[in-house]
């Protein structure tokens, strides 16, 4: 009896705890403030702009490409013989000054040539001395022949007069001097001498080697000028004048010619000269030659074969400006942030994108703000919240 009156009181606490918490329940529930329907705020999303700055603004061209000689040739005898002496410069890498002596061949055979030839002048001197008096002879006597009683004078016929002798032998006597001119020459080239001042690329010569004439005995360069081709695309001759090939006269433009040798970054100045004869066929570009003067003046110099950055200095806008290039957007158009804060959409007339810039002729003002970041959705007329950047300051 005792475990059922027990039962029965659990039952009624649990029962009354329950209907405790139902009645409790009931009452917070009606005791709580109705909640109001309310639209989230709209996220305005924050962007950076570049300020803009305009001003005049020189177009540059930049383009790269190797170093070359201006002239180089192949040095060769024209005559044969034995080397007997070798400049110590006539080595690969070595100097020389115009008119130097870089090679001397044995001469002893072509002296005697010389020698001989100039005894076969007098020999042919001598014969047209003879024949000149032999033909005033002959003349002599035909005229006291044939004179005496005409009262008029008589011309002896050309046999009678040896003049086809005389004529032979004054042809003989111009041979024997053009072979005499002809071995001096021949002397004369035995000694080789530099045409340029320049410097040895190669040299395959030395001291008692037999030469024969045609025979590559070196490559040469000269030093007082280098060039650089660099490919430029059609559009990029607009701003750039080359002689010969785009409207206008006078010299072509200037360029600077940056290159690092020796662990130093060098510039030299250069100026466009020609372009190069036909277009590359595969890529449809135009080499354009800068020439550089004195590329060896000073140390280190702009050596043949080094790898340079060319700068070419073309036409100045008079108010143009420079943004990022990820601020340039599809179909030419940036976007703006206006005063108010919102973005607008704006067509800008592009000069030249160069790299991670774009250079701007038209649409863009003193003080306009460029978006330069990027945006996943955006619409004209937008709201944004703006991060200004300050523009470049100094025009180029």
């Amino acid at each position: 009896m005792g475990k059922a009156r027990k039962r029965l009181l659990h039952v009624i606490l649990t029962v009354l705890i329950v209907a405790g918490g139902a009645f409790g329940m009931v009452k917070l529930t009606a005791s709580k403030t109705k909640l109001e329907k309310r639209k989230p705020p709209v996220r305005v999303p924050m962007v950076r702009a570049l300020e803009v700055r305009t001003r005049p603004s020189t177009v540059w061209v930049s383009c790269d490409g190797t170093v070359k000689p201006l002239q180089q040739i192949q040095l060769v005898p024209q005559v044969a013989g034995k080397v007997v002496e070798v400049s110590p410069n006539l080595v690969n890498g070595g100097a020389f000054r115009k008119g130097e002596v870089l090679l001397r061949i044995d001469p002893t055979d072509y002296e005697v040539a010389v020698t001989l030839a100039r005894a076969r002048v007098k020999d042919a001197e001598s014969r047209l001395r003879l024949a000149v008096e032999e033909s005033e002879a002959a003349r002599e006597e035909w005229r006291q022949l044939h004179i005496e009683g005409t009262g008029g004078d008589i011309t002896p016929p050309p046999l009678v007069a040896k003049e086809p002798q005389l004529a032979a032998a004054r042809a003989s006597l111009e041979a024997e001097r053009a072979n005499l001119k002809k071995a001096m020459i021949n002397l004369d080239r035995t000694i080789i001498r530099a045409p340029f001042e320049g410097r040895v690329a190669q040299e395959n010569v030395d001291v008692g080697q037999y030469v024969a004439p045609g025979q590559p005995l070196g490559t040469l360069y000269a030093t007082t000028s280098a060039q650089i081709v660099v490919p430029l695309e059609q559009a990029d001759l607009y701003w750039i004048h080359v002689p010969g090939f785009t409207p206008g006269t006078g010299l072509g433009s200037p360029a600077l010619v940056r290159a690092r040798i020796a662990g130093e970054d060098r510039v030299w100045q250069g100026r466009v000269v020609r372009a190069e004869g036909i277009l590359d066929q595969r890529t449809r570009m135009i080499n354009v030659v800068v020439e550089v003067k004195g590329p060896y003046a000073r140390k280190p110099p702009l050596a043949v074969g080094l790898f340079a950055r060319v700068e070419i200095r073309g036409k100045r806008l008079p108010q143009a400006a420079i943004i990022p290039r990820a601020a340039l957007r599809a179909g030419n158009t940036v976007w703006i942030v206006n005063e108010d804060g919102k973005l607008r959409f704006r067509k800008v007339k592009v000069a030249r994108i160069e790299r991670d810039k774009v250079l701007i002729r038209s649409g863009l003002e003193d003080g306009d703000r460029v978006v330069v970041s990027h945006l996943k959705a955006v619409t004209d007329r937008m709201h944004v919240r703006c991060e200004t950047i300050p523009g470049e300051e100094k025009g180029s």
